[in-house]
């Protein structure tokens, strides 16, 4: 799962707008300067995505969260996307035909959020304000500076927070609440950063450990000023987030899971299904197809079961996985440990899957202590556009015991490398793709692409145990389910038992992760729906290419093709592998 924190609307179109290409044709220079200004305006507005892209302008600012802010932002969309469309499209080139197709998708995307009014929900059991924190592992600290940034940021919190509570108060209002039963996760994510020490501080982290360059007397001065800000600004806005939250908010928050009993509720879940499936199927589809793939893999797992020996059934079979200490490290340090060592096995074997390898690096990092709890088995976060920083898979530590060893080939090929870190490291390196396409993160591409890379270990050689390989099935069918209980949580009126009933009957997930995933697509409607529904997509294209190629079929160059497109909506990833197979057919 690629993980952002603190991305809004508008930080999608920060990763849809690009600088002024020297390259682009003169005809073609009102789109490439619409772009340049559209990536200005986005960083500006959101100065958290200019920190996720290297970009160090604003790190000493919160993205403005007030009701006139997020006017102007939206009135901002409206006057590009009307400066888009003054274009003459058909006068453009194929690939900047592309470039306005998918600027404009976004664009249109970004104004239907607004319209849903998600801003009205700013904090979640996931992330929010008291989360906050966390985007201090993506910005520099090795000047005064840097940490004089961050300090700023601290102060302010209390502009954040209150814009926050604004919003929140409006959401009671106009009946955009979150279900209660997320809800009732974040008291205590609140009540964490009110501390009596500043420097027990999530916020004190980066002054810890200080750069060694910058003389002990300033250091000194800088903690001072950290501690000041935390005592002085974070701990109390924070105590008035928790005295909103508790008496106010919370006994406000939703009895009903779904997205459906939100206003306008049944055009808003379909909307969020079309939005991260980029497709035109409808939540009814979407069911049965999930159906159709739990009964498939099912049946790939009973005959793993066979092959092992084990002599129950299927059922006995997960909860011998879930149970039997040898499949679980025993401390968080061994499993940290483990994880590493699998990705330095990995590496190796990427030649056998590609022939162009990106050169950007990553590294694996626990996830911080203060969200682990609350938080899926890994996420990672993307390296900076311009280099500057390496990509980052973060791994899961709390509770080892339901860390499953046979889940972290599966997780690792997904997360990193051949996945996620891999397709955002070659993104950046195509030198004819324009920033936004580089950057853009189209969902079912970007998730489809990390749930194929989790069946390209067969490819490079890397499940040579039966309890690996399945993994890897738990992990398919982990995306299957998803197709069904997403759509039955939020369309079908499935309760949230019956979608953790259904999750347990057909995956060895552990209790832990399974209840976290339920509630974590009960937070996010949507967007489990993408990972399967793109890996059909691409695995189906790679079907064909093999089918009409023949012996001219090379696996190492479908895959180089597929990333070779940058992220986009599936049905523009289907044209052009269409045309390379044409082009290899005509012999390359």
């Amino acid at each position: 799962m690629l993980r952002r924190l603190g991305w809004t609307a508008l930080a999608l179109l920060a990763l849809a707008s690009a600088p002024l290409s020297a390259q682009a044709p003169q005809k073609h220079a009102a789109l490439h300067q619409l772009f340049a200004e559209e990536w200005e305006r986005g960083l500006r507005e959101n100065p958290e995505n200019a920190t996720y892209n290297g970009d160090n302008r604003y790190n000493d600012r919160w993205t403005d969260y007030s009701l006139a802010a997020i006017a102007r932002r939206e009135a901002g969309d409206r006057a590009a996307l009307q400066r888009l469309q003054a274009i003459d499209r058909a006068s453009l080139s194929p690939a900047d035909q592309l470039n306005y197709d998918t600027f404009q998708w976004l664009l249109q995307q970004a104004l239907l959020r607004q319209k849903y009014k998600e801003y009205l929900q700013p904090l979640g059991h996931q992330g929010g304000v008291q989360t906050a924190d966390g985007i201090a592992e993506a910005m520099p600290f090795a000047q005064p500076g840097d940490y004089r940034n961050w300090i700023a940021r601290i102060r302010g919190l209390d502009a954040l927070v209150d814009q926050t509570i604004v919003l929140m108060r409006e959401g009671v209002k106009q009946g955009y609440v979150p279900p209660k039963v997320l809800m009732q996760r974040v008291p205590a994510q609140i009540a964490a950063q009110i501390v009596e020490d500043p420097a027990q501080s999530a916020f004190y982290r980066p002054f810890l450990k200080m750069a060694g360059t910058i003389a002990e007397a300033e250091q000194a001065a800088l903690r001072n000023e950290a501690q000041a800000a935390i005592r002085e600004t974070a701990v109390p806005a924070f105590r008035r987030l928790q005295a909103y939250f508790d008496t106010d908010y919370l006994p406000h928050a939703r009895d009903s899971i779904a997205a459906t009993a939100l206003p306008d509720g049944a055009a808003y879940y379909a909307s969020r299904a079309a939005y991260y499936t980029t497709t035109d199927l409808t939540p009814a589809q979407i069911h049965a197809i999930g159906l159709e793939e739990v009964a498939r893999i099912r049946a790939e797992m009973e005959a793993i079961r066979k092959q092992v020996g084990f002599e129950g059934d299927l059922p006995a079979f997960f909860a011998h996985l879930r149970s039997d200490p040898k499949f679980f490290y025993q401390t968080p340090e061994q499993l940290l440990e483990a994880y590493r060592a699998l990705s330095k096995r990995i590496d190796p074997e990427l030649v056998k899957a590609f022939h162009t390898i990106p050169r950007q690096p990553y590294g694996v990092r626990p996830i911080p202590d203060n969200i682990a709890p609350d938080t899926t088995t890994a996420y990672y976060q993307p390296g900076a556009a311009d280099g500057s920083r390496a990509g980052f898979y973060y791994v899961n530590l709390y509770k080892p015991e339901v860390r499953p060893k046979w889940e972290m080939m599966a997780l690792s090929l997904h997360e990193a490398v051949p996945g996620h870190h891999f397709q955002f490291a070659r993104g950046l390196e195509l030198p004819e793709l324009p920033m936004f396409r580089k950057t853009a993160y189209f969902v079912a591409y970007g998730e489809g692409w990390g749930l194929y890379a989790e069946r390209l270990g067969y490819d490079m050689g890397l499940y040579d145990d039966p309890y690996d390989r399945f993994g890897q099935l738990t992990y398919d069918m982990w995306r299957a389910v998803r197709l069904v209980v997403d759509t039955g949580m939020h369309a079908m009126g499935w309760s949230r038992e019956r979608a953790i009933a259904y999750f347990t009957a057909n995956a060895p997930k552990t209790e832990q992760d399974i209840v976290n995933e339920i509630d974590r697509y009960i937070a996010w409607p949507g967007q489990a729906l993408a990972y399967k529904i793109g890996q059909l997509k691409i695995s189906g294209l790679r079907e064909r290419s093999a089918r009409e190629l023949g012996d001219k079929f090379d696996l190492r160059s479908f895959n180089d093709e597929v990333l070779n497109t940058g992220s986009v909506p599936l049905e523009a990833l289907e044209k052009h592998i269409d045309a390379w197979i044409l082009a290899q057919k005509r012999g390359g």
